[in-house]
């Protein structure tokens, strides 16, 4: 095993604040939100299909993210130490996640069929215990509450202890108010530091666990009920896996990204945490495959009509060709794109197969949901709207991740002592 060098100083850098990029994050949030509001006058079914997959798209790579900081702490990882703030800036999309899920608790008959069906389909009538309106909006509304309530936690115990570390006649404005704020009955850095590490390391195993099932909750409410009559008991693991998946491939991209605006970010986010971000980024390609293929063979080859249905409709009725590109863009892309060592080294080469990752899950997340409501097959107009509604959201998730870096430092400063190297080497930087 390589060792990991992590420097005893580890300055404190920001990405620089830029009213141009918040000007474009701006113009993408109303380009989402014109396509959202046009589509709703066109086909409101077809807006709603496409606002709900953004939203499972982006609240699910944000916490992916987080909860890739959490594993990773847990598991006391040692490579991912120029990395870990990066995984853990998806917290600054969730207040918006919160604000934009309220609309989707107010979807009845034209989005959810079960509603309707209740009235007269013994089958659904035999799941009214979880299938009824009242239960859906708690369990929507406590649900992502305490999720939510734990990642922020964690991330302020993962920021706090840097606080103290910072210089405040450096900071601007912004900065100096977070680090007021964080440091709310401090006591010393040691002491802080300590408290920090210990609570992180019981508080991670329980927010895996929230995350696990709180996603899964969301996912059978907003994807698999649309299919009354269909289950399947791998669909939420297939679901926060691939979103963890998202995590990985995020952090990769944004790493590659904060590379070439910092000089210490270049060399610290080196050869070592790019082979290995990139190691996860395929493995976790192939676990993908592996939980889609286990769910179909079963459907396949127990050939029952109501377990058949969901891949029936996947398979053909227009959408056949748009499941194919998205096994293409979740499977064969990275996979091919990312054997061997040199791939997963190479900058720009993984920079393009993160991306390729993200959008195939993005796809993914839209096939989830539209073939069960749109069962007259793809429709290229109402794909435009759906690119659209995305571009919105990009802009959303981007402007909050951007504030986050220019509000706290694109490294983690203190370091606890189980990722300390007691060896001396130079840092690599290797580009």
């Amino acid at each position: 095993m390589a060792h990991i060098h992590i420097p005893s100083e580890i300055p404190a850098r920001f990405l620089a604040r830029n009213k141009a990029a918040n000007g474009v994050f701006g113009a993408m949030a109303l380009i989402g939100a014109v396509s959202f509001f046009m589509q709703l006058g066109r086909d409101s079914q077809s807006a709603w299909i496409s606002y709900v997959s953004n939203w499972l798209f982006f609240t699910s790579l944000a916490m992916g993210a987080v909860i890739f900081a959490a594993a990773t702490t847990i598991v006391r990882a040692k490579w991912n130490w120029s990395l870990r703030r990066v995984s853990l800036s998806g917290v600054a999309f969730l207040p918006i996640a919160a604000v934009l899920l309220v609309p989707m608790l107010f979807l009845r008959e034209n989005y959810f069929p079960w509603i309707e069906q209740m009235s007269y389909d013994y089958i659904v009538q035999q799941k009214e215990a979880y299938l009824n309106v009242p239960f859906l909006m708690i369990r929507n509304i406590v649900g992502p509450a305490i999720l939510f309530t734990l990642a922020f936690w964690f991330a302020k115990l993962a920021l706090r202890p840097d606080m103290g570390r910072l210089n405040e006649a450096d900071l601007d404005a912004g900065q100096r108010s977070w680090r007021s704020r964080l440091m709310a009955g401090w006591t010393s850095q040691e002491e802080e530091e300590t408290r920090s590490r210990n609570v992180m390391a019981r508080l991670g195993p329980i927010l895996v666990m929230a995350y696990a099932l709180v996603l899964s909750f969301v996912v059978y409410d907003f994807a698999m009920s649309l299919e009354s009559h269909w289950f399947s008991t791998l669909f939420g693991g297939w679901f926060f896996m691939a979103a963890l998946w998202g995590g990985v491939a995020y952090t990769a991209l944004a790493g590659v990204f904060l590379r070439g605006q910092d000089d210490f970010a270049y060399k610290a986010i080196g050869i070592q945490q790019r082979h290995d971000v990139g190691k996860l980024a395929f493995g976790f390609t192939v676990f993908w495959t592996y939980l889609f293929w286990s769910q179909y063979i079963v459907i396949w080859y127990g050939k029952l009509p109501w377990e058949q249905k969901y891949m029936v409709l996947r398979a053909g009725h227009g959408w056949g060709t748009f499941s194919l590109f998205v096994i293409v863009c979740c499977f064969v892309v990275p996979f091919a794109g990312l054997i061997g060592k040199a791939p997963k080294k190479n900058t720009k080469w993984l920079a393009f197969m993160a991306m390729t990752i993200l959008f195939g899950l993005w796809c993914e997340r839209y096939w989830l949901i539209a073939p069960t409501l749109q069962t007259s097959g793809y429709d290229a107009a109402n794909m435009i709207f759906q690119l659209g509604i995305g571009v919105g959201f990009l802009g959303l998730f981007m402007a909050a991740v951007h504030w986050f870096f220019n509000t706290f430092p694109i490294v983690q400063i203190w370091q606890p002592p189980q990722f300390e190297e007691t060896h001396e080497q130079e840092l690599v930087h290797t580009s």
